[in-house]
């Protein structure tokens, strides 16, 4: 072989070498550039889930909402209680409650003879505290639209009917029905004399809706955690397991025994 074809040979090889690293050194990059996209898509995904979070439980529904307006009759700090049964009952059942709540429907369930019977006695007084849990939790603003619709009920005299209604008719935790204006208007057609147009008007416009989150505000700082959260004249009752409606007549009693 002539040294010609010899050096022509070795070139040849040398430049496949050199491709070979080229093509090396594009992997790699490439490579590279993959993991990078993928940390970025990651990374990105982390701040949508961060502010996702951040912003989960805000005041939706809330930005626009005016001055504090209490419902008729409401009393306690601040006015933020809606009072069932007369002032002069020696028992006080303090109620913390969102009308979205499973929990609060079960209490309701369980407990609502029971206690219209001691209210109608003049042996209970009930303070109906009405906070948005469930809207800070899940989002929506059911909590909050149920709660303005039960307060301007209690500004019709008709908020102990209606609010067994809205008991009765609750949707699933998850769906957001009671947003809707138009269905909690329509559930107060079951309230004898209570769909009128104040109480249309008093719905729509959200008139107590700053009250209901002031309301929520207060349960925040009270070092309560859930709902319901039942109190017999300032005593936490409802975390103790063995509380039953008869249990809890007898406690009623009691109090009113002196």
């Amino acid at each position: 072989m002539s040294e010609k074809n010899r050096d022509g040979k070795r070139a040849a090889r040398e430049r496949l070498a050199v491709e070979r690293e080229k093509q090396k050194s594009a992997e790699k990059r490439r490579r590279a550039l993959i993991v990078g996209a993928s940390v970025v898509c990651v990374l990105g995904l982390a701040a949508v889930i961060g502010v996702i979070a951040a912003n989960s439980g805000k005041n939706k529904g809330g930005e626009k909402a005016g001055p504090v307006v209490a419902p008729s009759g409401a009393q306690g700090k601040d006015s933020l209680a809606i009072p069932v049964g007369k002032d002069n009952a020696k028992a006080t059942l303090t109620v913390w409650e969102d009308v979205r709540c499973p929990a609060c429907q079960a209490f309701e369930v369980a407990y609502r003879p029971t206690l219209h019977e001691l209210v109608d006695s003049g042996k209970l007084r009930i303070e109906y505290h009405l906070i948005r849990l469930i809207d800070g939790n899940l989002g929506g603003t059911g909590s909050l639209r149920g709660a303005n619709a039960a307060a301007c009920a209690q500004d019709a005299g008709k908020f102990r009917d209606y609010h067994d209604v809205l008991y009765a008719n609750q949707p699933k935790e998850s769906d957001d029905a009671y947003a809707d204006n138009a269905k909690l208007i329509e559930l107060a057609g079951k309230v004898g004399g209570l769909d009128t147009p104040a109480f249309q008007k008093c719905v729509k416009d959200g008139t107590h809706d700053s009250w209901v989150d002031k309301a929520h505000k207060a349960f925040q700082t009270s070092g309560f955690d859930s709902t319901p959260t039942v109190l017999l004249n300032g005593k936490d009752i409802y975390k103790d397991h063995t509380l039953t409606p008869a249990k809890l007549k007898q406690m009623v009693e009691a109090a009113n025994r002196g």
